[in-house]
């Protein structure tokens, strides 16, 4: 990647991963930060998302949804950060502690953190977020498999990787 420092390369790799996802697009996630250890994304308030029209309080599914794709974005780019390879990493397993539902009218922010990688699972914890990350909406903790960079279609790699002319 032609692109500033390596934390800005992360950022845009794991936005241009979160635009490849119609589910993601369709929600309009943003990538506001991508590191080796980490992403944090935004889900912004839509009353579309409402679960419950009497509360305008988002679906449950939604706040899933920022959390697979934000702990997923996190193993794209810890394995990019450590080994300089793009690999897949479909979810295992992902499970959700809902502590309450999320304001209204509020984004929604994603904070995942890809804290193992073994040679075949990567394994990640997230949490889901209003105004504070000590005041969660949710926790998440999840397992993703690793595929091997050969198996990265080329088309899918050209969209992760960007275009040489990237300034």
């Amino acid at each position: 990647m032609n692109i500033g420092n390596e934390k800005d390369a992360l950022t845009q790799m794991a936005s241009r991963f979160v635009e490849q996802l119609t589910q993601c697009r369709k929600l309009k996630l943003a990538v506001l930060e991508g590191s080796g250890s980490h992403v944090l994304m935004e889900l912004p308030y839509d009353k579309q998302l409402v679960g419950y029209p009497d509360t305008g309080v988002i679906h449950g599914g939604v706040i899933t949804t920022l959390m697979d794709t934000a702990s997923g974005c996190a193993v794209v780019c810890s394995i990019f950060d450590k080994f300089g390879l793009l690999e897949i990493s479909p979810t295992l397993d992902l499970r959700v502690d809902y502590m309450k539902p999320a304001e209204p009218h509020k984004p929604v922010y994603g904070y995942a953190q890809c804290y193992k990688l073994s040679s075949s699972v990567a394994f990640t914890r997230a949490i889901a977020y209003q105004d504070s990350i000590d005041d969660p909406i949710a926790h998440a903790v999840g397992s993703f498999m690793r595929i091997s960079p050969e198996m990265v279609g080329e088309e899918f790699r050209q969209a992760l990787m960007g275009s040489d002319n990237e300034q």
